[in-house]
């Protein structure tokens, strides 16, 4: 990993990016490193636009702004691609991530991103399948795990499972965890 990893979060409100977020980052606290995660809101509402961010690095990390030149850009809601330049400062060899039922080539050729990976999963859909929820965050979180490994997927299972057990119940906290390793396997990456 470098120095610095930096991911930026696209969602709405409600969708949980910044539980996302947070996961990842505290995935990689459990594995020594150092880590932010914070959200940018809007409009504080349901269903209004928000980013989010992650931070990961081996050092201190000293920058305390948003990102603007993520290594991996998730969006969790797809319709956020016709309205928000998703891909601004995406760094070349980055990789953006989407929940949608199209294939990377659509996504490619929608976002005009050609610079470095494209991830395509259907989150939504497995959200249903799984949580009975749409719900999509955790399965993009596995779907980006397996396109960009920034974390082990275990790592990841460690932290849902600490913060929803209680909260939350096993049946739904394995729900969750399904949906990541779901997303993980049926990620199409190109």
């Amino acid at each position: 990993m470098k120095d610095l990893l930096e991911i930026r979060w696209h969602g709405r409100g409600g969708q949980g990016a910044k539980t996302a977020a947070q996961f990842l980052a505290e995935a990689a606290l459990g594995l020594g490193k150092s880590i932010q995660a914070f959200p940018e809101y809007g409009p504080e509402r349901a269903g209004a636009p928000i980013r989010t961010y992650t931070r990961i690095s081996d050092k201190s990390i000293r920058v305390h702004s948003p990102v603007t030149n993520p290594d991996i850009v998730a969006v969790i809601d797809p319709s956020l691609l016709d309205s928000i330049n998703v891909t601004e400062g995406l760094a070349d060899g980055g990789a953006l991530i989407v929940n949608t039922p199209e294939d990377v080539e659509a996504i490619r050729k929608k976002t005009n991103y050609t610079k470095g990976k494209i991830g395509v999963c259907d989150a939504t859909k497995i959200a249903l399948e799984t949580l009975g929820m749409p719900i999509p965050n955790m399965p993009i979180l596995g779907a980006l795990l397996k396109a960009k490994p920034v974390v082990t997927v275990e790592s990841v299972e460690k932290e849902v499972k600490k913060k929803f057990l209680k909260k939350i119940g096993e049946e739904k906290t394995n729900a969750n965890i399904k949906a990541i390793r779901r997303a993980y396997e049926e990620v199409e990456i190109g």
